[in-house]
């Protein structure tokens, strides 16, 4: 009745995971309480939960990765204080518990931590630069982020109920095989990455589109701002690498299911296929998340330094061809696989390639920076902060391009370091910066400078303390995922990592300070005329945070600074531009399809982990009488009046009007 689920399942006899999953369920069912007693349940049901707002969903996304964010640091901090007790020791994680951490804190970070958090900046800003009020597909958007929570409940639920993988983050055939893996932790990571994976190949789909073929008038390609360029080469990658992905976990389920060997040791399966393919994704993939977070970084260099974005052309063919020659170096994951010198050589020398691309953009940001008003707000530290540890971790990648020096590295700390660098430094620095730059725009106020400093101080101290240890431990022949160790020459460096990973802490609690700090003072950060950054873009034409249809009028393009324009235009003049017509705008009626889509996607995934067939039944009838509903709707949109959308804007209007008058900064 239910397949391999018993009370054996769960932990009692270890601590550790039942005092967390305590702590954590005893947290959300207080958070569900107190929402229900105060009585903001119709409320988050009818504005959030149900919504088709590109902006809603974007929040929704980002505070997700924000809350997974936080769960995978846990499993790093575990990590770190476990190698630190662990020299000539057991520390106090049991190994197979520490195999399941790490390989818990890579799948976190990468598929509900960065993913969520660079997709949820995209859904907040691109519809809003591109000048357009959605996304193409809007009950899509909210399908895609449900199945992406998914995804994230049953990463999060294998934590009390059975176990988590021990393979690492990539499951590596043969360890993820049924003969070595045959409890469910292999089966929690598959379907938790391939329900989330539909998506994420969901939203790829849905910004390739809205991008290509929702533009506000006059918005040519060579127009767009290049957070809108690098989302949509980050898109394009998306469509075209994640299918590889869905089909190799695909090939990897039915090898445990139903004994196929696609990827055994036996029966003429080969193992090395596996990792051939799981990294003809994983590479594009880490340019699916730097990509936009290079868009921000060309965003906030160029609002900061008050000067347009240098070399705006090389910078888009820049993106272009990082996002081409992603495709052609997957292999450099695996030089001592044995492919021969001749492909090693050739990959090798792509691998130094794509370095040119990232060259171009790290030349251009300190071209806008050149004679440049520079202002070091908070996103500006960021962005400084991500440029010198960015090209740290670019020269270890060339390093790592070169294949006899892959052969003394490979699996080694230096790796390990090298991604953190790339990582952290580009993606997580940059998602901090687009988080800060564009929280005003979400909520209509700003964040706590001086909170927000004292954050990035710490995180970039805490960084280099951690991993430089780690790169030179690496050095020194560490290989990476011990539980424990007995060289002497390696326990300083830990130690060092260790301290790292407390100054990181402290970092990390002045963030969820300074969110704290700021909502209790946010009369004060008030933003009244949705342009808090003097910016460039077209976001910022909108009031903050902007209503469900952004424009009251969509703007015409003429530039490729569309707003700066208009802004200068009137401080030359000294007067806004006249009233549009205002018109009632149609907008799509809020939907609970991608909800109840991922309630039974959430049922269908348990099911098929625990071998509860007739549940994978129920589930699968579920979401398809879901998609039936939805099809057959009668009233899919809704009209907002003219008077309505006059009163809004109007009221705008008048904050900018006043803030024109108040200018005080130089004209043109």
């Amino acid at each position: 009745m239910l397949g391999k689920l018993s009370w054996d399942v769960i932990p009692f006899d270890q601590p550790l995971p039942m005092i967390a999953s305590a702590v954590v369920a005893l947290a959300i069912l207080g958070v569900l309480a107190w929402v229900f007693l105060a009585g903001h349940f119709p409320y988050l049901w009818r504005e959030w939960i149900t919504s088709v707002d590109h902006k809603r969903i974007g929040v929704m996304y980002t505070l997700l990765a924000l809350l997974m964010l936080l769960r995978g640091f846990s499993d790093a901090v575990m990590m770190r204080s476990q190698q630190a007790l662990a020299f000539q020791a057991p520390g106090y994680l049991p190994p197979d518990h520490f195999n399941q951490v790490f390989s818990a804190h890579g799948t976190i970070m990468i598929f509900f931590g960065a993913m969520p958090f660079v997709i949820g900046l995209m859904n907040l800003v691109v519809p809003l630069q591109l000048g357009v009020r959605d996304v193409a597909f809007p009950t899509l958007n909210s399908v895609s982020f449900w199945l992406t929570a998914t995804g994230a409940l049953l990463v999060n639920i294998s934590l009390v109920i059975g176990e988590f993988a021990r393979t690492g983050w990539l499951p590596y055939p043969p360890l993820s095989e049924t003969a070595y893996s045959p409890g469910v932790g292999v089966d929690y990571y598959l379907w938790a990455v391939q329900i989330s994976g539909v998506g994420t190949l969901l939203t790829g789909i849905n910004f390739v589109t809205t991008i290509l073929k929702m533009r506000a008038p006059g918005m040519s390609y060579l127009r767009m701002s290049m957070f809108c360029w690098t989302s949509l080469a980050a898109s394009l990658l998306i469509v075209a690498a994640f299918p590889i992905l869905t089909a190799t976990l695909a090939m990897l389920t039915l090898d445990r299911y139903f004994g196929f060997h696609f990827f055994t040791n036996e029966a003429g399966g080969n193992m090395l296929m596996f990792v051939n393919l799981i990294w003809a994704w994983g590479h594009p993939e880490v340019y699916i998340l730097v990509l936009p977070a290079f868009g921000i970084f060309s965003e906030v260099i160029s609002t900061f330094s008050s000067k347009p974005l240098f070399g705006y052309r090389s910078m888009v063919a820049a993106t272009l061809f990082i996002c081409i020659v992603s495709f052609m170096v997957w292999l450099h994951h695996f030089f001592t696989m044995g492919a021969g010198a001749d492909v090693n050589a050739a990959f090798g020398i792509a691998t130094s390639i794509i370095a040119v691309g990232t060259g171009v953009k790290i030349y251009n940001w300190m071209f806008t920076m050149y004679g440049g008003r520079i202002r070091f707000a908070t996103p500006m530290l960021w962005s400084l902060g991500f440029m010198v540890t960015f090209v740290i971790g670019g020269m270890t990648g060339v390093l790592l391009a070169v294949p006899p020096a892959d052969f003394l590295l490979h699996n080694s700390l230096f790796l390990v370091a090298h991604f953190h660098n790339v990582i952290i430094g580009g993606v997580l620095f940059g998602a901090f910066a687009g988080y800060t730059y564009w929280f005003p725009k979400a909520f209509g106020f700003r964040l706590h400078e001086g909170w927000g400093k004292l954050a990035f101080w710490l995180t970039l101290i805490g960084f280099y303390v951690t991993f430089v240890p780690l790169y030179a431990v690496g050095l020194l022949g560490m290989t990476r995922r011990m539980q424990h160790f007995d060289v002497s020459a390696w326990y300083p460096w830990v130690l060092a990592a260790g301290v790292g990973m407390l100054i990181t802490t402290a970092g990390v609690v002045a963030q969820i300070v300074q969110l704290v700090v700021s909502i209790r003072q946010r009369a004060a950060l008030r933003d009244a005329t949705g342009d808090p950054w003097d910016g460039r873009s077209l976001e910022w034409a909108t009031p903050s945070p902007p209503p469900v249809f952004n424009f009251a009028a969509l703007p015409h393009v003429e530039g490729e600074e569309p707003y700066w324009s208009i802004k200068q235009r009137a401080r030359e003049q000294n007067r806004l531009r006249d009233e549009p017509d205002y018109e009632p705008i149609e907008m799509p009626r809020n939907s609970p399809t991608g909800f109840i889509c991922a309630f039974f996607a959430t049922v269908m995934g348990f099911a098929l982990i625990w071998h509860i067939w007739w549940m994978v039944a129920l589930g699968a009838l579920g979401a398809l009488a879901t998609f039936v509903v939805f099809a057959w709707r009668d009233i899919p949109e809704y009209v907002i009046p003219a008077a309505e959308v006059a009163r809004i804007d109007r009221a705008n209007r008048s904050a900018r009007r006043e803030a024109l008058v108040t200018y005080t900064g130089p004209r043109p």
